[in-house]
């Protein structure tokens, strides 16, 4: 059952793949709950499931059993079109690269995901423009990916992933390319805005020195969450 406080809540989440050697079992009965505003870091080793936990969160990846609840919906009852409309306005990706398109400016990026969002409004490049100032980068809203340092183009990244103002934001290894002291800008940077925003926030990293920064931790081992 979804609490009016629940933002997200995952319950007896099962992935299993099929092999030549039969069924691969990935996750096994993951379950959390996490409000608007709260945060979680996932630890585990490489090929733990970390990464497919966060591609069935956000909606690219069916599970085999168990249900997924954003928003006081279930996204897997929809349709492939709805699905699509609501991963967008409702789930926001940040991945180890930033994925920023080359040949477009920094707010171009960042407002690229409200081309296909009917709820943007024409609000959206002021939105853009109070993003990139709140994540720092208001001296580089015209320059290209290439202009900015590593660290500048992961914060154009959460801008990017925040422009519609989602429940949810996903983040894989954010700071796996950076050096220590923009891990640190950029880790404080997730917790501060995702407070601010209202949006929960999951965090998967094998940095312990991230994690710790944040409220919740656990490790994902041998399929299950423990923490």
């Amino acid at each position: 059952m979804m609490m009016e406080t629940d933002c997200l809540v995952v319950e007896e989440l099962f992935k299993a793949y099929a092999t030549r050697g039969g069924g691969l079992e990935v996750l096994r009965g993951v379950s959390f709950r996490l409000g608007r505003g709260e945060s979680i870091a996932i630890m585990g080793p490489s090929g733990c499931g970390k990464s497919t936990l966060l591609h069935i969160l956000g909606t690219l990846e069916w599970p085999t059993s168990g249900r997924v609840l954003l928003a006081g919906r279930n996204p897997f009852e929809l349709g492939e079109a709805d699905l699509a409309r609501f991963r967008n306005r409702h789930v926001g990706f940040v991945f180890q690269d930033h994925h920023l398109l080359p040949q477009c400016s920094v707010v171009e990026n960042v407002l690229l995901p409200t081309l296909v969002n009917r709820d943007a409004g024409e609000d959206a490049p002021a939105r853009a423009r109070q993003i990139l100032e709140r994540v720092g980068l208001s001296g580089r809203l015209d320059h290209r990916p290439a202009e900015l340092s590593g660290g500048e183009r992961q914060r154009a990244a959460i801008a990017r992933a925040l422009i519609n103002r989602p429940h949810l934001l996903l983040c894989d290894e954010p700071t796996g390319n950076l050096d220590r002291v923009s891990a640190e800008t950029v880790g404080s940077l997730f917790l501060e805005v995702c407070a601010e925003e209202q949006a929960a926030l999951v965090l998967v990293t094998h940095s312990l020195r991230l994690a710790e920064r944040f409220a919740r931790r656990m490790e994902l081992v041998d399929g299950r969450l423990e923490g």
